[in-house]
This record gives structure tokens, sequence and C-alpha cells, in this order.
């Protein structure tokens, strides 16, 4: 069967609404074609501005249509939108904002940016770095590149309610302000939640540039594990992320769910970011005889669940102590750091229980291969990097049917174990099937690993420069051209003026006559167009 080839094809082949441009975009753009010919008059740069358009969108829905197929294009067994070739579009210019640090702070969320960027510098896109970092002490042992990129760290503050990490305003040095004012970039990318998200909003509207952000801690589930003392929480974390994420071009989420739960609050504008893993980093080629001793604690034939991740109040981890009090035979260990570490030691005490600290590296490896079983009970989870890590190590996962997981074991009994968050029962129920039939966990961990294979990140960092880049600048220029210009601090003095307008043809003495007529001369010249 041959595969019709577009990307030789005109931009303004085909039907308006037809492959090339979205039934939405082709109204808009007629309607305000029509508005800004007939009503201002501006027909040269309108039609410009459509052709730029034409040519964007194409661009996009080229990428994006469903109903033609490149013969380079890879299809996904999950049915998400296809790669293309990494190298699609010509390269870009790219200001990243992040916090905390992904370059000395050891996370999921770490592996990401560092993958995406070993990716965006095979394709040849310029990047530059804005991140801070209070930890490491000297400031000369601060990294000052990754992958030839150039990183500037701005001055920040140890965040009290997790005093982990390292976040910042951005100020007084304004950093950020200066990367993008000397790369010129095509667009910006920043990290949220956090407070270096509001600097990246202010910096994409006074430069007129189009704005992505990346959510990576669900806000909502860390204010009520934090600060559940103060009431309604959660509906607060709700309103601070939608005037947030509500000035982006594009929010890019972690999960289906999470996006879904964006959606369901009133947040327009969001895309699922693809995941990825290193399936040579974690392998079931690193399942260590020493290792497996140092976690059992000298009893290696006993069934050793491991937990790797941050050690905080929201990753649940006292859950499993019920879980491990009811199982014979059987080992937790637990492998990382965090603010609740020292808590956790106190009440494991008297437990078949070891906590290694802080592993990387190929120890990290070993450990998740060298274990029987992966054990999440957390329901915070955007996406879970350390399950797909544990399912490419070749571990069976049990876990919460909760936050992002549910999209990673997309079978359940299958390709992983989903428990009802808090269900001590339940988890007991599938680790004891895992203790008890070792052919069942030997079939769950092949299948595991195969599930691991599907997902690497070329792919996912094709679809993020190629895809959702590329859509995050026609939303820009689509909302502008919406608002009869761009967004910047022109198109706000104008959105000002007509409010004040509005608020005083409310009164029937100002709708008519000179004092209107000064009153609107006088707000023109202090809000100018």
């Amino acid at each position: 069967m041959e595969i019709e080839n577009t990307q030789n094809k005109s931009p303004l082949q085909g039907k308006w609404s037809g492959e090339k441009l979205s039934g939405y975009y082709s109204f808009h753009l007629l309607f305000y074609l029509f508005l800004e010919t007939v009503v201002t008059e501006r027909m040269v740069s309108t039609l410009f501005f459509l052709l730029f358009m034409v040519r964007e969108i194409n661009s996009f829905s080229e990428i994006n249509s469903n109903s033609v197929v490149s013969p380079q294009v890879t299809k996904r067994s999950d049915n998400s939108v296809e790669a293309p070739p990494l190298k699609r579009h010509k390269p870009r210019k790219i200001c990243l904002m992040i916090e905390p640090t992904p370059f000395t702070h050891i996370s999921g969320y770490s592996n990401r940016f560092k993958e995406m960027l070993k990716y965006l510098r095979k394709a040849g896109d310029n990047v530059e770095i804005v991140t801070t970092d209070g930890f490491t002490g000297d400031a000369d042992k601060l990294p000052k590149s990754f992958m030839g990129y150039n990183i500037q760290h701005t001055l920040g503050f140890t965040f009290p309610l997790y005093n982990q990490i390292t976040l910042t305003f951005d100020l007084p040095e304004l950093k950020g302000l200066k990367a993008i004012d000397t790369l010129k970039p095509d667009l910006i990318h920043v990290t949220s939640p956090g407070f270096l998200v509001y600097a990246g909003i202010l910096y994409s509207r006074i430069m007129r540039i189009p704005l992505v952000l990346s959510y990576h801690t669900h806000l909502p589930l860390y204010g009520r594990n934090y600060l559940n003392f103060i009431p309604q929480i959660e509906e607060i974390s709700w309103t601070l992320i939608r005037w947030v994420h509500s000035r982006a071009d594009l929010t890019l989420v972690t999960s289906p769910q999470i996006k879904e739960e964006f959606k369901a609050n009133g947040i327009s504008r969001v895309d699922v970011w693809r995941k990825g893993i290193d399936t040579v980093r974690f392998h079931p080629s690193f399942k260590d005889k020493s290792m497996r001793e140092r976690m059992s604690e000298g009893h290696p034939d006993d069934f050793l669940m491991v937990h790797v991740g941050r050690l905080g109040a929201e990753k649940r981890i006292k859950d499993l102590k019920a879980v491990l009090d009811r199982m014979n035979n059987a080992r937790l260990c637990i492998v990382g750091k965090g603010p609740q570490e020292d808590e956790l030691h106190k009440y494991f005490e008297g437990t078949k229980t070891y906590f290694t600290g802080l592993l990387t590296g190929d120890e990290l490896s070993q450990a998740f291969a060298s274990a029987d079983a992966f054990v999440m009970p957390s329901d915070s989870e955007t996406l879970g990097f350390v399950v797909l890590e544990a399912m490419a190590s070749g571990v069976p996962v049990v876990a919460a049917r909760a936050g992002g997981i549910p999209s990673i074991i997309t079978q359940d009994g299958e390709t992983g174990m989903l428990v009802t968050t808090g269900d001590t029962d339940g988890y007991v129920k599938c680790l004891e099937k895992l203790q008890n039939d070792k052919s069942f966990r030997d079939a769950l961990a092949d299948r595991s690993r195969k599930e691991a294979e599907k997902w690497g990140w070329e792919a996912a960092t094709s679809v993020l420069r190629n895809v959702q880049y590329q859509r995050a600048i026609v939303n820009f220029h689509s909302r502008a051209f919406g608002g009869f210009g761009r967004q910047g601090s022109r198109s706000l003095w104008r959105l000002l003026r007509l409010r004040v307008a509005q608020f005083f043809s409310k009164f029937p003495r100002f709708r008519t006559g000179r004092f209107r007529r000064y009153l609107l001369d006088t707000v023109a010249f202090i809000f100018p167009k």
C-alpha cells in the first residue's frame, strides 16, 4: 500500500478546513481578515500576517495530521501523536528557565531535562539555560555548561517547606531577562510550579516571545500534604495554577490524567510531554548479588521490596510499614533522601527495613535490578519516572492507581499491578502473589521490560521540538491576532484603556459630551497605543 508523501506539497494546497488547516483556525483567520480589512483598512499587514499563519499552521498540521502519514514517521503503540524525524524543523533558539537545578539535583525530573538537552543538541538547537543552585557551596564548582549549552546561575533561596531544593525569583540579577535579550529566542520554556515561572511570564510579555510552561509537581496534592492547616488549600492551589498557566501559549504536563485535571479546572492549551527512559542505564543485567546482600542486610533469600525516590510526606512511604508487618520472610529497602528521612528512620525502627541513602550511577541501577518487587504508594506522581526505571530494570511494580502512574501501567496485571491508594490489603495481596508465584513474577518482569523499551527519549524530544514547540508558536500568533496585536505591554495598555472607558461608560453623565472626550483623550495619553 502506497503512503502519500506530503512534505513537498505547497502550503496552500488542500481545503482550508481539511488536512492543512483546522476549521477553528480557518474561521478565525478569515473572520479577522475581514475585520482588519473592512474596519481598520490595514489590508497589507494583515495579508502578510495571514500568509505567516498559513505557513506556521501548515507546518504544524503536516506533523499532527492523522489522515496522512509520511513514510519517515514512526507510529506509536499508544495512539499518541506520531514522532517525526528529530531534525524535521530547522534549529531554534530556546531560553530554558528551570528550577530546581537538574544538574546537581537528582530526580526523574532531572533526567528528563538532561535527556531533552541531549537531543536538542543533536537537532542543532541553540539553548541558553538559567537556573539556581543554593547547595553547591563553592561557586566555582557550579556546572558552567551541559552538552555544550551555557548555564547561568541566578541567586535563589531554600524553600522553607521543602529544604532540599532552591528556588528563585531571578532577583536582583535578572539573568533570565539578560539572556533573552542577548539570545533573542524563538520561545521561552519555563518549569512550573515555582517562583521562576513568574519571572518567565513577565519576560515573555515584555519581550513578546512565545511561552511554554512545563508542569512537574502536582501543587494541590503538595498543598494537602504540607499546608493542610490552611482551609481550602487545594482550591487555592488550583486558582494559582489557573492564573499562571492561562498565560502560557502551551502547558506541558507529564501524564494524560494531569491533562484532564487541568482541562476540568478551566485551563486550556494543555498537552502531554511524552515519557522516556534510558533502557541501557536501567537494565536487568545490573542485578548484583553483593547489592542484594546489602539491601537485605545479609538475608538475600528473603522476598525483597524496594522503594526509590525522594523521601517526603507526599510519597506516603509510611503506608509501607503496615504492608511489611503483614508479610512473612519479606524485607524493604528504601533508596533516596529527603526532608522526611530522619522521621522515617524512627518510624521504621525495629522493622526489616534498610535505608541506603542516595544512590547514583551503577549503584542505583543495581538497587533497582536486584529487588523482587518495586513498591510505589505515592498518589502525587505527575508521571513517576522511578516506575518506568523499575520496569526497564525487569522488576515487577506494585503501585497506587493515582496520578500519572496508570498512564505507565496501562494494563493492570500485565505490565504491573495497581492498588487503590492506602489499601493495605490490596498491596499485601499483590506482593504475596509475586512472592509465592515465581513464574508469574518472572513473566510480569519480562512484560514490564518490553513495555519500557517502547519509550525512547529521542522520540519524546522530537515530538517536543517539532510538534509541541510549533504548536506554542502558532498559539502565540493566533492569540495575538485575536487581540489585533502581539501580546505584550502595548496590548496591556490597550486593554487597560478599554477597561477604564468601559467603567466610566456606566455613568450617564460621562457617556456623551465634552467631558467624555476629555476623559478618553487623557486615558489615551497616559496609556498610549
